[in-house]
């Protein structure tokens, strides 16, 4: 026992010793300044950041790459925050759940005070991940590793039940069909198993699928342009953009709820595939559901804000975990990242204790130096990007958009994209007309594929019988929540119509009175 922590201490003093280097340490810090910026534009994800450069990195020396590759990811995914707060436009997916809170608070004129706070959030949730990645990363790694198709499923449906009851307050039904419609949605082109064209319509161009990048930028962004083009008097931020680093108190406040959320995040980014995303929102769902401000969630809270900040990143350093133990990455972004070291030769899994020692530590060590850089530079960045964001929306409106079909191209390089988008964008604008929130149907779009070939698989292996997969533990914790969810959802949704027609019949009288 004591010479293997020895042996494990010797490593790790390595690691330090190969990453904490001058050019690694420069390269860490230009490369998350990077990411924060690209995060910040709505469209360019971490995902496709991280796409575009692994080429670029095939010629450099594999620390170097490491530190490039590992701080536009961290960056990249605390950016998303700029956009949700100050436009209403998650920068990225994963900050889609950001938006509840940090639109409120930047048309209070806290736009700063909600920037800054979301970065010092993103920070506890990287170091809570990077220390469980380095201590703990056995035990989540079993866990991960008893998940099967059954599972990834239900977790799928989960998510959309939670976002449904997140995202509509009392009316939890339109959240749900929504977000299935974005199951739908993920269904068309081109089947998982056998290639089968589903709801192509004969269209070559469908049969490619419906992407979620040019589906995100027109939910989102597409959408909010025309709700400003509607009005006779757009709304914009009002006052100042305020202060931007958070005070003690506020640090205080929400600390108890990042940590939490740190561990909730990491768990999720453990589950191979899960992502951001959802981890952003089972931790803002159960934020809601713990904390004694609960019902402050959504209306500005900065604790909700903290929530759904600190998960998602978190959930970089849990995607680690499956990556480097067994070789499934757990995110999309933790995708390229793996394709990147393949190209450099080194092969995540079992045997990479013996084939590179240390290489665990080294990662962690990165990412350590990112969420540092992260800190500093997000800050830093806060109160001009603020500014920029801030602008009014008649002006900043036909500046975003020539953006959006820059990032709705860039994905694929197909102009269907660009169509794509703009159909979304009304569809969009149509169910925002109906109060039909916009977060289920992209994360339907997300977890579609998934549920999809997980639900058929699962049922391949059990012979078309779901009574084989009832006994499995996760899925059944899964199920019952998933019932409870729905049950409560439902119930919710009765005393609301209820709540409803006695204010009608209420204001009928009233008028009949008079």
């Amino acid at each position: 026992m004591f010479s293997t922590f020895l042996h494990e201490l010797t490593l790790f003093g390595g690691a330090l010793g190969v990453a904490l280097t001058p050019i690694n340490i420069l390269v860490v810090m230009g490369a998350t300044v990077m990411g924060i910026l690209v995060g910040a534009i709505p469209g360019l994800t971490a995902t496709m950041a991280l796409a575009l450069l692994i080429n670029l990195t095939y010629g450099m020396d594999l620390m170097i790459a490491i530190a490039f590759l590992l701080g536009v990811y961290v960056g990249a995914v605390m950016g998303g925050c700029n956009a949700a707060i100050m436009v209403n436009i998650p920068g990225t997916p994963s900050a889609a759940a950001t938006a509840l809170d940090g639109f409120v608070l930047a048309r209070q004129g806290k736009g700063g005070l909600a920037i800054g706070t979301g970065t010092v959030a993103s920070f506890i949730g990287m170091v809570v991940s990077v220390l469980v990645l380095i201590f703990l990363s056995p035990f989540i790694y079993r866990i991960a590793l008893r998940f099967g198709q059954w599972e990834y499923f239900l977790l799928s449906v989960f998510g959309i039940m939670i976002c449904g009851n997140l995202s509509t307050g009392k009316d939890p039904i339109k959240g749900w069909v929504v977000g299935f419609l974005g199951f739908f949605t993920a269904m068309i082109g081109l089947e998982q198993v056998y290639a089968y064209p589903r709801f192509t319509f004969g269209s070559l161009q469908l049969m490619g699928g419906i992407q979620l990048i040019p589906a995100l930028i027109g939910v989102f962004g597409i959408s909010e342009v025309l709700f400003v083009l509607q009005e006779k008097v757009p709304y914009k931020i009002e006052g100042t953009v305020g202060k931007v680093v958070p005070t003690w108190k506020i640090i205080k406040q929400i600390f108890p709820t990042a940590v939490r959320s740190g561990f909730i995040g990491v768990g999720i980014g453990a589950v191979p595939g899960a992502g951001e995303d959802i981890g952003a929102w089972v931790s803002y769902d159960i934020g809601r559901r713990r904390s004694k401000h609960g019902h402050e969630y959504g209306k500005g809270s900065l604790e909700g804000l903290a929530a759904a900040e600190t998960a998602n990143n978190a959930v970089v350093g849990g995607a680690m975990i499956p990556l480097m133990t067994l070789a499934v990455p757990g995110s999309p972004p933790a995708a390229m990242f793996l394709a990147a070291i393949w190209l450099h030769g080194v092969r995540p899994g079992p045997m990479l204790p013996v084939e590179n020692p240390g290489f665990l530590y080294i990662v962690a060590i990165m990412l350590m130096l990112a969420s540092i850089s992260m800190l500093i530079f997000g800050l830093l960045l806060a109160k001009p990007m603020a500014v920029v964001l801030r602008l009014k929306r008649e002006i900043l409106m036909p500046i975003i958009v020539p953006l959006t079909v820059i990032g709705a191209y860039a994905g694929g390089v197909r102009v269907f994209d660009i169509t794509v988008m703009f159909i979304f964008g009304l569809i969009g604008y149509v169910l925002r007309k109906f109060d039909y929130p916009m977060a289920p149907l992209v994360l339907g779009i997300i977890l579609g594929p998934m549920a999809d070939i997980s639900f058929r698989q699962a049922l391949m292996q059990s012979r078309g019988s779901l009574l084989p997969l009832l006994p499995r533990p996760i899925g059944a914790i899964l199920l019952i929540a998933i019932i409870f969810i729905a049950v409560s959802g439902i119930r919710r949704a009765v005393e609301h119509t209820r709540e409803e027609r006695k204010r009608i019949e209420q204001e009928q009288n009233m008028g009949s009175g008079s």
